[in-house]
């Protein structure tokens, strides 16, 4: 089975790292003995990551794959490409993450005060843009849904989708064309666990790529240091938030991109993982922290109801609250020896899944 995988951008050889969910998935797909090749739509050269092969946008033929496989469609890449290669493709499968099928306005927070300034304006052209990416993925969708099928990486994104999408399609039709598999995570966190016994350097860890992003909750960690001045903190991730934002004495700031290995590395020597987030469609980080097993704290907003349901070392608390938590409290409460963590995010759970569906639309 040849699959092409459509990605706005991907990860390579040096380092750089972006949408490794993706990557994560391709990865398990060539163990199960599957054709993958990967198109990035960022990408000027072709290169090799991990076995997979990554090719440029240009002089493909999508005739010559049984899937072509589309994580997060946006109208400057996917779309376009899809509306000219139509014709040639045999089947076609959407992953919805999030923006895609989103009202942005409605959906995130305001960005940092550095990032961008808001305006009406801005406000309403983000509005503007919404309604023609909505309606343009509804009319595609719509046309060729008969070779179409629709992945939602939570149950929320699932009802954003529904809400915002509002496809005139039979109910029956487009239920049998959805499904609900969440983000694998990476292989390392299904196999080992969280260390209880080693010596721990910090009493908390954060883990973001990305520091600027106003979702991620950043300015929530840091409130929680200030008050919390007995407690220390890691914050890992690169940005340039605390070039705006002071950095609290009993927070160490490291600014890289972790490997996986390296992410376990720095959970076992924490005590407790602390993930706030003002909105997301799962949050693999934080997914594969928990099923790792460190104790975790995140928001208590709908799609971690949804997602962490299960999980005894999980303790949702509002972002409002969290500068007000009692912090030893927590720390009973949280199970950090449950001996059963739930699978939901596994192989056999996600991948498996996928794989399955391929064999379904085949």
């Amino acid at each position: 089975m040849k699959i092409l995988v459509l990605a706005t951008d991907y990860p390579r050889p040096d380092g750089y790292v972006a949408q490794y969910f993706i990557h994560t998935r391709n990865i398990e797909y060539v163990k199960k003995g599957l054709e993958v090749t990967v198109m990035s739509f960022s990408t000027p050269i072709a290169y090799c990551i991990d076995g997979i092969q990554v090719i440029t946008k240009n002089n493909v033929d999508v005739s010559n794959y049984d899937i072509v496989v589309s994580h997060a469609p946006n109208l400057r890449n996917h779309y376009l490409f899809l509306k000219r290669n139509m014709g040639k493709i045999k089947n076609l499968i959407f992953f919805f993450h999030g923006h895609e099928v989103l009202k942005s306005n409605e959906i995130y927070p305001e960005a940092f005060h550095y990032v961008t300034k808001s305006s009406k304006l801005k406000k309403v052209t983000q509005n503007i843009y919404d309604e023609i990416k909505l309606s343009i993925l509804r009319n595609f969708i719509e046309k060729h849904i008969y070779k179409i099928e629709m992945v939602f990486v939570s149950e929320w994104m699932q009802d954003m989708f529904d809400k915002y999408i509002k496809l005139k399609l039979p109910k029956e039709i487009v239920n049998k064309k959805s499904h609900v598999i969440y983000n694998s995570i990476g292989s390392i966190f299904e196999k080992q666990r969280y260390d209880t016994v080693i010596e721990k350097k910090y009493d908390y860890i954060t883990i973001r790529n990305m520091l600027d992003k106003s979702k991620y909750g950043i300015d929530i960690v840091v409130s929680l240091a200030e008050k919390n001045k007995q407690s220390k903190f890691c914050i890992v991730g690169k940005g340039e938030f605390f070039n705006h934002y002071k950095l609290p004495q009993n927070i160490v700031l490291i600014e890289k991109h972790l490997t996986h290995e390296e992410v376990i590395e720095f959970l076992n020597q924490s005590k407790v993982a602390l993930m706030p987030t003002r909105a997301d469609a799962q949050g693999v980080m934080a997914c594969e922290m928990a099923t790792f097993g460190i104790p975790l704290i995140t928001s208590d907003i709908d799609v971690c109801r949804q997602i962490f349901s299960g999980f005894d070392n999980v303790k949702l608390i509002s972002n409002n609250s969290f500068s007000k938590m009692d912090v030893d409290k927590f720390m009973v409460e949280l199970n950090i020896n449950s001996k059963d963590i739930p699978k939901k995010f596994l192989v056999e759970s996600t991948i498996n899944k996928e794989y399955e569906l391929f064999n379904k639309v085949i």
